[in-house]
């Protein structure tokens, strides 16, 4: 089966970003998404995608037992309720969810569904962070699927999940394998207290690394991220920042959902423009993969002399 890229020339193609709040009620988050997904439809999305563990709010913000009972088995209720919804509304849907894969193991993943309601495969975070209110080394294990892209109706997509956006590699390694447009399903905000002081070099350094994963592999980017101040286990909580976004090939902003407003960002992006930019700035024909050894080591030994073709 030939790759959609080979069909992409001259192809436009919608993306519909889902952003919304979250409340504590899995089947009321469950509905809206579906009801969103459903209105992004018959605006003409025709790729779809959910903000990062949309069924919940944010239950990283603790370590707690219980909230393991959020999770559920892939397939399971959400994956198929979504098949339902592909299928009938003939669109591509990317779910996050979290993975019950079996007692004690637990996976932060998404789910990618073709228009006629086919699964296609999961993607399991790669990336793990754990930081203040963002605990989720205690739920989920690392994905031990690799970094991968599916041939989808409408072109050839890679997902990838929140913590991941921060890496160059995993956006490098699933552009090689063919993705036209990067998906970033997203939990991420401000820490009240922190926002006037970092507040904006946080959202910028955020913004500006997903940029720079289009302009380096010459693809669109697409990044999802919730709305509102969630506060599960009381405290100050997470303020989460919105402004989902979509940027071209050369790493400018198509498209920016809001701050504080839940809404479908529906963006037409040139499947086309995939070809000609990576043919104009030819950084994929220029890598020197003969050179970059050093990248699957943990730091390397300024100490160390690197030699031709061997950077260790």
């Amino acid at each position: 089966m030939k790759r959609a890229a080979s069909r992409s020339a001259n192809r436009t193609v919608a993306l519909g970003l889902l952003q919304h709040a979250c409340t504590p009620d899995p089947r009321e988050n469950l509905a809206t998404c579906l009801e969103a997904a459903d209105r992004a439809a018959r605006a003409g999305a025709q790729i779809i995608c959910t903000q990062e563990l949309f069924r919940s709010q944010y239950f990283c913000q603790s370590e707690d037992h219980a909230c393991f009972e959020l999770a559920e088995p892939i397939p399971g209720p959400s994956t198929i309720a979504f098949q339902k919804l592909a299928r009938r509304r003939r669109v591509v849907v990317i779910a996050s969810l979290f993975e019950k894969r079996a007692p004690g193991l637990y996976h932060n993943t998404a789910v990618i569904i073709d228009a006629d309601g086919t699964l296609l495969g999961s993607y399991r975070k790669m990336h793990i962070p754990d930081d203040p209110l963002f605990y989720e080394k205690f739920y989920f294990t690392p994905g031990d699927l690799g970094f991968r892209a599916w041939d989808t109706r409408f072109g050839r997509i890679g997902v990838l999940i929140c913590w991941d956006q921060w890496y160059p590699e995993a956006a490098r390694l699933t552009a090689l394998r063919g993705a036209e447009i990067l998906f970033y399903p997203t939990a991420i905000g401000w820490h009240p207290s922190e926002r006037a002081e970092y507040g904006t070099n946080q959202h910028l350094a955020w913004e500006t690394i997903q940029r720079s994963h289009a302009v380096a592999n010459g693809c669109f980017v697409a990044a999802v991220n919730r709305i509102g101040l969630e506060r599960p286990v009381g405290g100050d909580g997470l303020e989460f920042w919105g402004q989902s976004f979509v940027a071209g090939t050369s790493g400018q902003i198509l498209a920016r959902a809001s701050v504080e407003k839940a809404e479908n960002l529906i963006v037409p992006v040139e499947l086309g423009k995939v070809d000609v930019t990576r043919t104009h700035w030819p950084f994929l024909r220029d890598r020197r993969i003969d050179a970059y050894g050093g990248l699957t080591s943990r730091y390397l030994d300024s100490s160390s002399e690197p030699r031709p073709g061997n950077d260790r």
